[in-house]
Formats: structure tokens, sequence, C-alpha cells
């Protein structure tokens, strides 16, 4: 693929959004913005209880209720459960606990919002009337919340088959060569974090439609999601155990996802298949109450850690031992975010030789854990780049020289990793130098001393990180324990007039996919922007695909496109050679026009494309009519965007409210299709990774396991006033495996981020002798870490 053709709306451009005008307009069609004709509502009545035996469930009231249509227990639910989409192997080879997940709970609740029965009204308000009514027997039973405790001996129980709640006991990486690393180490750093839980809180909340056509013994769910393919897959063969062909998955305008739609959850196949028990459509609407205690939350992790060292400095190991929250059940993808997601990043930007990691998968009677924006490759960042800033503090070395001494060189790539990545491309002292110039690092100390003056402490923080994205290859997930491939399809299909409908199987929920990949076709063909439509989301649709998470929707998804594209071009090209009796070696295709090389010769695309659905004048014995063409595409890697992020922080020390000033952000994303939306991932990127640092944390009650950040109240969520001026740059290095060179974007943001604001916070509180501090460093804990070290000066 060309660098760009120079076309205003192609390649490089930064062309405003398509998609814009109806969201900013209100013309949008969300999945609530659907009803279907004899629609029923459901209203989920949900477990009060973390840990709980179901005693009796006494429906006999509420039935009577007016609306009622009907009342569905577990009782009554004959399918099957929601599966989990990875397995994963302990140390030992013996494969994870995968406990039964069914919609609807049989004898025990697990956590706090647990399904326990479904009502079905005529009405929202008489559904949940209705159950209000129901009268559920529950003997409690003791819950265990807290991930340090949950695996040790007498705790109380998830699940009884999971002994001592260990869902696996995974490693990666060469434990002997490691601990030769460290027998010869000068230096060996050592640190403890938590990367705590987060709830994702997506502007739209989730909500499924179930619809069942008697007729025809077809249902058809609408959803917010991520991936209607996987859902449809997961759904149709595992749960509701009917043909897919028997099933459509339609996921309209998704108000964004974050990682937390892309999953199967429970509230989809329940009104999917209450819709075949009732023959009417159900339709199901999340509040925010309901999101913050069923939506699949993200991180959680503790984690120990340590870096071996030379006497210079130099990296010689790494050992990481973290313990992962699972919640109560497995999630789809839960069990690849903190094995493979994770650890496969620990080596990050630096040539450590020798790296181990142990992860453990917890159970707890708490909401699943699963990805979340980042998924695993933030925890990883923020793990090895703390783990540096220490070693850094505690050697002596500059924390900018530490790093650039240990980078993998420019030269070394391809990069084998000790931890099964290889790296295709790459050059970090080359964003690390445009950050420290854009960040003005150098000035700092001037900066620091006006603070000062203020009364104020004044910080800079730097991240250093790679991430890998662009998910896939099938054969390597494969052979991790996938189950299911991460190809992608694309179909170009060329109308008469010479317009283009493009047929994709990733989904948009916030990304701008009806604007880039239409900068793809217009670019590739020559054609207008305004000519190419992108059709996503609706399995009836689109051909078999794996929809939109780890930042693979234009390395993967658009691939597919331009491969797609391509073999338009080719059958183009044949047509066009008839047209103009020329030999279809001779032809050559460029900004829209078919040309005979060496002659003026010449006939537009659109020409081809008329004549490719009136076939008057056509090679008939060479090629079929019409100009529509499909490609699937499944990578050879993944890719691997990297940079580096600063922060820059004042400090109040009276009341240890942090501001962040300054933001710098430099990521090597390869080639940039469009610069503005671009700017925005990372800017949404950025804003999500300062909400964990210093703001957003979920807590649970360790007694009764009840969610204590069940609402906005208690949730701090970023806001406008909480985010700085952020500077974006883009040092390219291209992707060497993939057509475009593209490597990704969407998570960079949420993943170099925490590690340069928590660096920056500690940076301010050095000299009054604050070593470490926890995320989110609010104010109050700001505060407290700097009276404890007040006092411990005295």
């Amino acid at each position: 693929m060309p660098e760009g053709t120079g076309n205003p709306t192609g390649i490089g451009a930064s062309v405003k959004r398509k998609e814009d005008y109806r969201f900013l307009t209100g013309r949008g069609t969300y999945t609530d913005d659907i009803n279907r004709p004899g629609q029923t509502y459901a209203y989920i009545l949900r477990s009060p209880h973390a840990a709980a035996d179901i005693v009796k469930i006494d429906t006999a009231k509420a039935a009577k209720a007016p609306g009622v249509v009907a009342i569905l227990t577990g009782a009554d639910y004959d399918k099957g459960g929601l599966p989990a989409g990875w397995l994963v192997h302990s140390k030992d080879g013996t494969p994870m606990v995968e406990p039964p997940h069914f919609p609807l709970c049989k004898d025990k609740v697990r956590h706090v919002g647990d399904q326990v029965a479904l009502v079905i009204g005529e009405t929202y308000a008489q559904a949940r009337d209705a159950a209000e009514l129901i009268d559920v027997t529950y003997k409690e039973t003791t819950p265990i919340i807290d991930l340090d405790s949950a695996d040790k001996a007498g705790a109380a129980q998830v699940w009884p088959e999971a002994k001592n709640n260990v869902c696996y006991d995974w490693h990666i990486g060469d434990k002997g060569a490691t601990d030769a690393a460290f027998a010869k180490a000068a230096h060996v750093t050592k640190i403890d974090l938590v990367n705590q839980r987060l709830i994702p809180n997506a502007m739209e909340p989730r909500a499924a439609i179930g619809d069942f056509d008697r007729a025809s013994g077809d249902f058809t769910l609408y959803t917010t999601s991520q991936n209607p393919h996987v859902i449809r897959l997961l759904m149709g063969a595992f749960v509701l155990q009917i043909p897919e062909s028997k099933l459509r998955v339609v996921a309209p305008d998704v108000g964004g996802g974050f990682g937390s739609k892309i999953f199967h959850y429970a509230e989809e196949a329940l009104v999917t298949w209450a819709a075949g028990k009732v023959e009417r459509p159900v339709k199901w609407t999340s509040d925010r109450s309901e999101a913050f205690l069923t939506d699949a939350h993200g991180r959680d992790h503790v984690s120990h850690a340590e870096l071996a060292m030379d006497k210079d400095g130099k990296f010689l190991g790494l050992r990481v031992a973290t313990k992962a929250n699972m919640g109560a059940y497995l999630s789809t993808f839960a069990p690849c975010v903190p094995t493979y997601l994770y650890a496969t990043l620990l080596a990050g930007v630096y040539s450590t030789p020798a790296i181990y990691a142990e992860v453990k998968a917890i159970f707890t009677h708490t909401a699943v854990v699963d990805a979340y924006r980042g998924a695993g490759r933030p925890e990883a960042t923020f793990l090895l780049e703390r783990l540096v800033e220490k070693a850094a503090r505690e050697t002596g070395i500059d924390r900018v020289e530490i790093r650039r001494k240990n980078f993998i060189p420019k030269d070394a790539f391809p990069y084998q990793t000790p931890v099964a990545l290889q790296y295709d491309s790459g050059d970090y002292f080359a964003t690390l130098d445009t950050a420290l110039k854009m960040s003005d690092w150098a000035g700092i100390d001037k900066r620091k001393a006006d603070s000062k003056a203020k009364g104020k402490l004044r910080g800079i923080g730097i991240s250093t990180y790679l991430e890998a994205c662009g998910i896939a290859p099938s054969a390597v997930v494969g052979s991790l324990g996938a189950r299911a491939g991460l190809y992608e399809s694309g179909v170009i299909r060329v109308h008469p007039t010479g317009s283009v409908t493009v047929f994709t199987g990733s989904h948009s929920h916030g990304q701008g996919h009806e604007t880039t990949f239409s900068q793809l076709v217009s670019d590739g063909l020559g054609i207008p922007i305004e000519s190419v439509e992108i059709s996503h989301g609706d399995t009836g649709k689109v051909p078999f695909g794996m929809g939109t998470y780890g930042s693979r929707s234009l390395a993967v998804g658009g691939t597919a496109i331009v491969k797609a594209m391509d073999k338009i071009i080719t059958k183009a090209k044949r047509i066009a050679a008839h047209l103009m009796e020329a030999s279809v070696a001779d032809v050559e295709f460029k900004n829209g026009v078919f040309s005979v090389v060496g002659t003026d010769k010449s006939v537009p695309f659109g020409t081809v494309a008329l004549t490719a659905y009136v076939p008057h004048n056509f090679p008939h014995a060479e090629l079929e009519p019409g100009l529509e063409e499909t490609a699937f595409y499944d990578p050879a890697n993944f890719t691997y965007p990297g940079g580096c992020h600063i922060c820059e922080v004042e400090i109040d020390p009276d009341t240890g409210e942090v501001q962040v000033l300054n933001f710098t952000a430099v990521d090597d994303i390869g080639r940039v299709i469009n610069p503005m939306i671009v700017e925005g991932q990372v800017h949404g990127g950025v804003g999500q990774g300062i909400g964990q640092a210093l703001l957003e944390a979920a807590a649970y009650d360790k007694e009764s396991g009840q969610l204590l950040t069940g609402s906005y109240m208690d949730y701090a969520m970023p806001r406008a006033d909480n985010l700085p001026n952020i500077k974006v740059a883009n040092h390219v290095t291209l992707c060497t495996h993939n057509p475009l060179g593209v490597k990704g974007v969407g998570e960079v943001g949420a993943i170099g981020s925490p590690p340069a604001v928590i660096n920056a916070v500690l940076d301010a509180l050095l000299p009054l002798g604050v070593k470490d501090i926890s995320m989110p460093a609010t104010p109050h804990k700001v505060w407290q870490a700097i009276q404890t070290a007040k006092k411990a000066a005295e």
C-alpha cells in the first residue's frame, strides 16, 4: 500500500469523521433505540449477597402481578453455560479449572448482582414491580473477597473444584537462566505493586433484545457488542445449542466499550432464550447500578517483582510473581489477560536476557474481571516502569540514562524476547528523544523552583513502553489456548455506478472506522470518500469476523479490506484491458484511472464498474460479470507500538491534591491513516490512564462482599478539569508484516500513562522522603504519605 496518493480524503489526511454527524445530532441508533413489534421488557432479579445457597425461590405472588408475561429461574433453564474463550494450562500441564457459568443461578449465588430470576413484563415498570414480590430464601455463606488471602488454606471456597480458589498456576520464561542471572547480580531492586480493579463505565450501558421468529425458528439478538460474530458463535453453539444459521446477532451503534463489550454476557443469552419461551421479543437495558455490579471489571493484580543488574546498571534478569483476580466466574477472554497478554510483555523495550514470570489466577466472590483498555499490557508496563524507576533511584543512575542504557538497540530487529514474542520493528531512542524535547525535560529544575516558591511540589515522570496488539495470528494464539481464530474479513462490493460498500468483520464503537476504512478505499480506488459506505455489526450481512479489541482494526481488519481491494483491482484491470484492447500486463491503475502504459488510452474506474454490471462489451469467456471480492487476513505476528510518555505534576502539600500540568505522548504506531483520529485516540487513552493513576478504584467490603463503589458518588471518574493539554507526536517505524505498515493506537494512551503519572508524583514527593505510593494517588493518600514522611523525619 502506498504512503498516500495525495488524495485529500486518502491515507494521511485529517478527514473529519463521517459518523459524527449522526451522533452529534442525536440520529445514532443504539440498542435501546430499537423496539420490536409485540416487545416485552425484562427485569433481572439479582443477588443481594456475595455468597449464599439458594434454598427456595417462590414466584407465585409475583406471577399474579399486573402485566407479568413470565418468570424464569435457574430451575427453568435447560441450556448450556457461558464458555471461556481461552484455555490456559498450569505449570504441571493440567488445564485450568473451568466451572459452569449458567445465565441464571441454579443453587448458589457467587457475587452481589448474580442473576437469580428473569421477570418479563408488558412494561419495564411492571416487570420491576413484580420482581419485588419474588420471595427468595438464601442461606448466606462466608465470601472470600481479598485477593491476598483467597489462595490460603482455610479460605472460603468459590468453587469446590478449584482448590484454594486457584483457577490456574501458570508460568513463562526460563527459571534456571533467570536464577543464574540473579546469582551474579551486583544489585537487585524489588517492588510490591497493586494494579487496582477498575470499572469500565462506557457512556452507553449494556442492552440486549432477543427476538424469535416462530415461522422460521430463527433467533435474532440485538446487543451492545464489540464482536457480534463471536457472540453468535459462543451463544449459538455452547449456550442455546442451536445451529449458527438460526441465530443472527446485530450490534448497532455502540456508545463506548473499552473492552467491556467484547464478552458474551448472561443477559444476552437470557433475553434470546426467553424470547423463544414466550414467543415475543424480550428487551433488557442495564441501568448504571447494574453496570457497576455486572459489567466485567478490569485489572486487579497483586505482584512482586525483582530486577537484577550488573555494576553498570545493565539489566541481567527479571522475576515476577502475580496474583490475578478472575472474579466469581471465567469471563470470555479472562484467562489470557494476565498470561499471554501480560507476562509476554514483561520484556518491554529492554534487552533483559532472562525473564521468569509466575501468574496465579484466583476466584473470588466478586464480579468477573476481563480485558479493559490495554488488557494486560498496562499491568505489565506499570510493573516494569515502576521497577525501573526504583532501580534508578537505588543505584543513583539517571532515570533517563538507565532506560537508554537498556533499550533494545535499533539494529537488533527483529528482536526475540525471552518471553515468547518477537518484535518486528521499533526505535525507542527516537521516541525518547522526541518526548524529552517536547516536554522540556531539561528545564524541570527551574519549574520545580518556581513551584517551591509558591509552596507547591513539582515532579516529572517518565514511562517508556511497548505493547503487543493487532491480536493474532490464529496459529500462535491457537497453540496458546485460544478457542477461536483471530483473523479478520473484508468484502468490497463495487456498485454499477462506481460507488463502494465495504463489509467488515471489525466493529466500530467510537474508533472512527467509517472514516478510516473509507480513507483506505478512497486512496486505493481513487474515488471520493463520499462514495464509500462501511457496513459492520450485523452477522446477517458481513462475513465471519472477530470484532474489535486489542487495537486490531486497521492492522487486521484494514488489511483484509486492502486485500479485497487488490482482488477488485486485479479483476478490474482485466475488464479495462478488454475495453482498451490491450494486454493486461500493460494496464496500470492510478488515482482511479486505468491506462495503457506508453499510450493515451485510459478508462475511469466508474466506467469499468458499469461494464462489469452491464456486460454488453465484456470478456464473458474469461470473467464473470459483477465486481465484488472477499478477503480474509490472518497476520503473521502481533504488531508492536511503543513510545515514551512524560507527565508533569504539581502537588499541594497541605491538601495532597495532585494537578497534572503537562503530558507528552510520543507513540510509534506505524503508518498514520488519519492524524486527527490518532490524536483523539491518544487523548482518550491518556485520560483513562490518568483516571487510574489518580482517581479510580473499585472497592468491595471484605466482610460482606458488597461493592462500596457502586455509583459515581463513590467511584471517581476523570473529568475535563483533571486532564491537561496533551502534546501528541508520532515517530513512525513501519510494521513489517502488514501491507499498510500500521501498528495500532487505540490503547497506547492507557498503557504508557499510569506509570508516568505515578513516577511524576513520587518525583515531587522525593524531597520529603516518600518513596512509594499506590494507585490511585488520591489527595487523601498523598496527604497521608506526606504526614508519614514528616513523622519519620522528626
